[in-house]
């Protein structure tokens, strides 16, 4: 009679002896485990795919689109009469690296990624570098845009400008706000996102149609840009600098486990954005230098460039209309901001602990709201802690930006280069969304977006951290501690697995 096979040295079973579950159909894929060479699938991981194109053009729109409010004064603080210019050759760094990311997301629909993209192409050690460093960038964009959410609406009520204490406050209560709108429903969250952004894009091409009646002149704008052209250093500055007003093109890719048909409609929804957020902010920036000397927008108006666009019209009652509109329109976006932050950085943890990157508690949906909650509160609480020091460091907001880039050049640089190592090492892959332009090296077509992407955002984050001491020993430090909570939750899982080992004689 045949005895059946107890465990022998060097098995490995599952704790509490539970059989591995079926994917359920229909969905995000869930979550999935491994313990030696038993598989264990989590539905209560899944993420609901719910999302169209109007969710991920707002919710990404609302990343990109709101640092024009403060990003268009730091660049002119460098590029004076050369802004424009400047802005207009980040812009073409920014289409090669939405470029990658289309193709990117349409071949590996998950959230992630960047993070993604490079556990596919080189393996988790390079995916975490990516992730950690997106972490730093999302974490910023929601303590950045709360923050400048109450300066505008200071036209409306004083204190929320001058008082930094009502300042703070309000900001904080506005990422309390998100964070529980993000916890009951990612739909509700991105209903939130449309209707801002559907307003905000209407008023800024009102803004941009009325600035060329009543402001554009083709001999004073010209006239201003060769007045005030910068030195050949502060022009490499300002392009480095000019990456902060195209940052968040990864939140799409970050959606793709909640997006319908993520293979059309990513790509889809990346190309819309691109186009939209280059003529707004071409627009933006030609009204701007032609309302005010280069020298007063980085002085003056470098906090709220937009307002100073209002406050230049030549009509008074015009001015009247437009200096409340803007208030609002800053207010909406930067809301957007906020809100695609807390959205992008959750989804991104929840990838991380799926993939066992971070402990796997981060990635658990809440049973009832299908939401990654744990992730969200974490996250969301290390924002709100971020905004403390703006209560005693007069820098705050100009330390925020700086360190802004830090993350999401990196991150961008490791995007790029994980589509040139997919496509040299899993040509195989079926790529819905494939870029043209292809260079055949060694039998490999590379595409030579990706290729000039890389070379470009690589040597824009080296030069940021030679010009920014703060931003170069912060943006270490925290790569520092995550390579070190990375590193040890790895060694930890190994010392689990070990225990997990059931010998008998």
């Amino acid at each position: 009679m045949a005895k059946t096979r107890g465990p022998r040295p060097g098995d490995r079973r599952v704790r509490r002896g539970r059989p591995s579950r079926t994917q359920p159909e229909g969905g995000a894929a869930p979550r999935v485990s491994r313990v030696g060479d038993r598989v264990i699938r989590h539905p209560r991981f899944r993420l609901p795919r719910v999302l169209g194109i109007p969710a991920l053009f707002s919710t990404s729109y609302g990343d990109v689109g709101s640092s024009i409010y403060y990003a268009l004064g730091v660049v002119a603080l460098f590029a004076l009469g050369a802004t424009p210019i400047v802005l207009g050759i980040a812009g073409i760094f920014f289409i090669f690296t939405a470029l990658t990311y289309a193709e990117g997301a349409a071949t590996l629909p998950e959230a992630g990624g960047s993070s993604s993209f490079a556990r596919h192409a080189f393996g988790p050690h390079v995916s975490f570098v990516a992730a950690w460093s997106l972490m730093l960038s999302y974490v910023i964009t929601i303590s950045i845009s709360s923050f400048t959410i109450p300066p505008y609406l200071g036209y409306f009520w004083a204190p929320l400008k001058e008082s930094i204490l009502v300042h703070t406050m309000v900001s904080m209560s506005l990422v309390g706000f998100l964070i529980v709108i993000n916890i009951v429903g990612v739909r509700e969250s991105s209903f939130v996102n449309m209707g801002a952004a559907a307003l905000d894009v209407v008023t800024q091409l009102l803004l941009i149609l009325t600035g060329f009646v009543l402001l554009f002149d083709p001999e004073i704008f010209l006239g201003r840009v060769v007045t005030y052209w910068p030195t050949m250093e502060n022009l490499v500055i300002a392009i480095a600098m000019a990456s902060l007003a195209y940052t968040g093109v990864e939140t799409i890719s970050q959606m793709a486990d909640e997006t319908k048909q993520p293979q059309v409609l990513v790509p889809q929804a990346h190309i819309i954005m691109m186009f939209t957020v280059l003529t707004l902010f071409a627009g933006l920036s030609v009204v701007t230098i032609s309302a005010m000397p280069p020298t007063e927008l980085a002085t003056t108006w470098a906090q709220d460039p937009i307002a100073g666009i209002a406050s230049h019209m030549p009509i008074a009652w015009l001015r009247a209309v437009l200096a409340p509109l803007v208030a609002v329109l800053a207010a909406t976006i930067l809301f957007i901001a906020t809100n695609a932050g807390l959205l992008g950085i959750s989804r991104l943890a929840f990838s991380l602990g799926v993939n066992r990157q971070l402990p796997s508690a981060i990635s658990k949906v809440h049973r009832r709201f299908k939401t990654p909650y744990l992730a969200i509160l974490i996250f969301g609480g290390i924002a709100l802690i971020l905004k403390l020091p703006a209560l005693v460091r007069p820098t705050f907001l100009a330390d925020l930006g700086a360190l802004y880039t830090f993350g999401s050049l990196l991150t961008y640089a490791l995007a790029h280069a994980s589509l040139l190592g997919l496509r040299i090492r899993r040509p195989d892959l079926s790529r819905p969304f494939k870029l043209g332009l292809n260079l055949k090296i060694a039998g490999r077509e590379l595409p030579a977006t990706a290729i000039l992407g890389l070379m470009a955002t690589f040597s824009i984050w080296l030069v940021i951290i030679s010009i920014q001491p703060f931003t170069r020993w912060v943006g270490f430090a925290w790569m520092g501690l995550g390579l070190l909570v990375y590193f040890g939750h790895r060694l930890w899982r190994r010392y689990q697995l070990r225990r997990r080992v059931v010998r008998r004689p």
